[in-house]
């Protein structure tokens, strides 16, 4: 508590205080107060600039004039990026290369001429991996992205303004989980001014590594993960955080991506929010709590909101899948003229929308095997789709249900 009071004070040089707004469409669709802690609107788009400030501010002058080396995804980077102009100290970031284009401008501008940026491997722990090569040779001090306690008391700034902000204290609090640094800064300060909050973490489904942590009781090291919500995609957790959320957190959810990128896309057309994968996921997780937050007041932290504009296509094509409105078929037509037209006559239904059709045979394309992407208005429509192709005796794959056709194909 008292780190994060003093980090507070310190902070106060460099943040915005954010909002806690009261979403009137979310609170109507759960039936209960939802506030969102708007960190999209920070200074730096997103939370991290809150412990990456406070660690940087604390260093000894010796360690502000060797410099400082870090490793992120993109908010962290961010956030150090900004800091080190503002202290005017030298600052080297590793990148991983899968980094969306924007977050890495974002760097470089909020950066200046203070901060060099290396983009290498293509997830944190790569990046990681280098930096602590950088450190070693060149006597930099390393600003860990979550697990230090400057870092985690400067991310609970956040639950102190929450605090400050509401008029009652919250029921639930929903934080997402990347690396833990977020949710064991908020959870700490929660639990000691109001222990009865229930604090819930937020994981994406594919890169679920408290979870994982949190099962077997010890810290480990994830195989693979899914890197599409790329500001909470770790393989592996932090050591102080999982200490610190294995006696904070009441729960941890887990959203699937394709959840996440539906959220984004109604709290961008319901509530003119723009927000990044990693910053939708304690929206997402309503869902999940629906019958428990009835009558409640709950806050959902907005993490970040840096996405690029280029993953809207992607993000829409996920959230389709995910909702059931779209589905991919390996269509192998009869050997007979007629057989396309047919297929479009007598087994697309009526709301149905051919979204993608390429033969992949390169000659004779009046016949042979076609990959056919469907869209469909209601998802109530597969069924009975399926049923006009069965009773046609048309031979299909779903690539949907085929993990390794589909990625190798769409």
């Amino acid at each position: 508590m008292e780190d994060i009071v003093r980090a507070h004070h310190v902070l106060r040089e460099v943040i915005v205080r954010t909002p806690l707004q009261r979403d009137a469409v979310l609170s109507a669709k759960y039936n209960c107060n939802v506030y969102l802690k708007r960190e999209d609107l920070q200074v730096v788009r997103s939370f991290k600039i809150r412990g990456a400030y406070n660690m940087i501010r604390n260093l000894t002058p010796a360690e502000m004039e060797k410099g400082i080396v870090c490793a992120s995804a993109g908010n962290h980077a961010q956030g150090v990026a900004f800091s080190c102009n503002a202290l005017g100290i030298h600052g080297k970031i590793f990148m991983p290369s899968t980094t969306p284009n924007q977050k890495v401008k974002q760097v470089r501008r909020f950066g200046g001429n203070n901060v060099e940026v290396v983009l290498i491997g293509d997830t944190y722990d790569d990046a990681y991996a280098e930096a602590m090569r950088a450190c070693d040779e060149q006597g930099m001090t390393f600003i860990h992205p979550f697990d230090s306690p400057k870092i985690i008391a400067g991310n609970g700034t956040v639950a102190m303004e929450i605090m400050e902000s509401l008029d009652e204290n919250a029921d639930y609090v929903f934080v997402t989980i990347g690396g833990g640094g977020l949710a064991a800064g908020v959870g700490t300060y929660m639990k000691t001014v109001s222990p009865e909050t229930q604090i819930i973490g937020v994981e994406p489904l594919g890169a679920a590594s408290m979870s994982e942590a949190m099962f077997r009781k010890q810290v480990v090291t994830l195989d693979d993960i899914d890197k599409f919500v790329d500001g909470a995609a770790v393989k592996r957790v932090g050591d102080l955080t999982y200490d610190i959320c294995s006696n904070i957190l009441d729960d941890i959810v887990k959203v699937p991506e394709g959840k996440a990128c539906t959220t984004i896309l109604e709290l961008y057309n319901e509530n003119a929010i723009v927000v990044e994968p990693a910053g939708s996921l304690a929206v997402a997780a309503l869902e999940q709590y629906r019958e428990q937050i009835a009558g409640k007041t709950v806050v959902c932290v907005i993490s970040g909101g840096n996405n690029d504009i280029d993953r809207m296509q992607e993000i829409k094509e996920r959230s389709l899948i995910y909702e059931g409105l779209k589905y991919y078929f390996m269509v192998n037509f009869p050997q007979r003229a007629g057989a396309l037209r047919e297929f479009l006559e007598e087994v697309l239904g009526p709301n149905d929308d051919i979204a993608r059709f390429e033969y992949t045979k390169k000659h004779d394309k009046e016949n042979g095997p076609a990959l056919v992407g469907i869209e469909l208005m209601y998802k109530e429509d597969y069924q009975p789709l399926i049923e006009r192709m069965n009773r046609k005796g048309i031979a299909y794959t779903e690539l949907n249900k085929n993990l390794n056709l589909f990625n190798m194909l769409i």
